[in-house]
C-alpha cells in the first residue's frame, strides 16, 4: 500500500489542475482580500517528518490526529471558499468533490493502520521476550525482599534500555518504588534497635559503631533516617552522661520529675518540659524520659497545626491577594518551628503533608 506523505498529498490535490486567483484574476479583477491560504499552507500542518516516508519522524514529533485532520479539513473548506468569492465556483466545487472521491483512500489507510497495528504488537512480544529474564530476575528480588540497591541496579539496567513512557520501563519504576519501601521498613526497624543501644542503655561506643555499619549498608536511606543527626544525638548524650546533670539524680528523685514534665506537658510549658527531659535522660529513667520527650514532642507540633490551620481559615476569607499570600506563609512559619524545635516527632508526616499543601496554595 502506498503510504501517503508530503510530496505525494501535494500530487494528490495537484491533480485537480487548480488555478488560485493570484494566476487568473487581471489587477482589475484582483479581489479586495487578496487569498492567502494555499495548498502548501495546508501542507505546512504536517508533522516534520521525512519528505518521503513516515520513518524518520523523531519523537520530537508530536500528532495528534483528532487535532490533525478536522484542522486540516477546515483549511480545505476555507480555501474552497475563498476561491469561490474570488470568482472560481468551479475549482472550488472540485475542492470540495475531493471528499467524496478520497473515501477509497480513507478506507486504504484505515487498512494500513490495521496492518502497523499488528506489527506493533509483534514488536512489542519480542521485546517482551528479549527483557522476560530481566523482568523476572526484578520480580523474584521483590518476592524476597532483596535490598533496595540491588532491585534499583537491575531494574535502572532494564528502564535505560527502553523508551520513555514504555509499559515495561513503568512497571520497572513501580517495582523499584516496592522495593524501596520493602527496604526502608527494614532498615527503620533495625536503626530503632540501635537507637535503643543509647537512649535506653547508654551504649554510645556500641552504638556508633553499628550506626557506622548500618550506614555502608543502608546508603540509599542515610538522609530519609537522618543517620548523621543520630551521631550528633550520640554524642551530645555521652556528653551529657558524664556532666554535672547526671551527677544530680543522685540526689533528686528522677520518678518526681518525669511526673512534673508531665504537667508541664499538660500545661503547654514546652520549653521547661523540653529542658526537664533533655536532662531526665542522665538519670535511670532514661527509656521512660525518651518515651515521654516523644509525647512532648507531639503534643507541641499538634499545637502548630491547630495554629496553621487557624491561619489558613482567616486566608480563605481573606479577598486581597497579597494579604492573603501573607496570611498563607504565616501559616507555614509554625509548621516550619515544628520541625525544627521537634524533628522526632510522630507528626513529621503530616507537618511536611500540610505545608506541601499551603505550599501549593500559594502558586495559584
Amino acid at each position: 500500500m502506498q503510504v501517503v506523505t508530503g510530496d505525494s498529498a501535494t500530487q494528490i490535490l495537484d491533480q485537480f489542475k487548480l488555478t488560485t486567483p493570484e494566476q487568473m484574476l487581471t489587477p482589475d479583477q484582483t479581489p479586495t482580500i487578496l487569498v492567502q491560504t494555499r495548498v502548501d499552507t495546508v501542507l505546512m500542518m504536517l508533522p516534520p517528518c521525512d519528505q518521503t516516508h513516515f520513518s524518520h519522524c523523531t519523537l520530537e514529533t508530536t500528532m495528534d490526529p483528532y487535532k490533525a485532520f478536522p484542522a486540516l479539513a477546515n483549511y480545505v473548506f476555507s480555501y474552497a471558499d475563498t476561491l469561490s468569492r474570488a470568482g472560481q465556483t468551479d475549482s472550488a466545487s472540485v475542492i470540495l468533490n475531493s471528499f467524496s472521491t478520497m473515501a477509497p483512500m480513507w478506507q486504504e489507510w484505515q487498512a494500513y493502520s490495521d496492518t502497523l497495528r499488528n506489527d506493533f504488537g509483534k514488536r512489542r512480544e519480542e521485546k517482551a521476550k528479549e527483557f522476560e529474564s530481566m523482568a523476572l530476575q526484578i520480580q523474584n528480588m521483590n518476592r524476597v525482599q532483596a535490598s533496595y540497591s540491588m532491585v534499583a541496579e537491575t531494574a535502572d539496567s532494564l528502564i535505560s534500555q527502553l523508551a520513555p513512557g514504555d509499559s515495561l520501563a513503568n512497571w520497572a519504576k513501580d517495582q523499584k518504588k516496592i522495593a524501596y519501601t520493602n527496604t526502608l521498613k527494614k532498615a527503620s526497624k533495625e536503626f530503632n534497635e540501635i537507637k535503643v543501644l543509647a537512649d535506653e542503655k547508654a551504649q554510645f561506643a556500641e552504638a556508633r559503631k553499628q550506626t557506622e555499619t548500618f550506614r555502608i549498608r543502608y546508603r540509599d536511606f542515610e538522609d530519609t533516617l537522618h543517620v548523621q543527626a543520630f551521631l550528633n544525638h550520640v554524642d551530645e548524650l555521652e556528653k551529657a552522661t558524664d556532666s554535672e546533670t547526671a551527677k544530680m539524680w543522685e540526689k533528686q528523685d528522677p520518678e518526681k520529675a518525669l511526673a512534673q514534665a508531665d504537667t508541664l506537658i499538660a500545661n503547654e510549658k514546652f520549653d521547661k518540659a523540653k529542658d526537664l527531659l533533655n536532662k531526665l535522660k542522665t538519670s535511670k529513667l532514661r527509656k521512660e524520659a525518651n518515651e515521654k520527650y516523644i509525647a512532648l514532642a507531639d503534643a507541641y507540633c499538634n499545637k502548630q497545626r491547630k495554629t496553621t490551620s487557624q491561619i489558613f481559615a482567616k486566608s480563605l476569607k481573606q479577598t486581597d491577594e497579597e494579604k492573603k499570600k501573607k496570611l498563607l506563609n504565616d501559616a507555614i512559619a509554625p509548621l516550619d518551628k515544628c520541625l525544627a524545635e521537634f524533628p522526632e516527632t510522630t507528626q513529621r508526616d503530616k507537618v511536611e503533608s500540610n505545608r506541601k499543601f499551603i505550599e501549593k496554595e500559594l502558586t495559584k
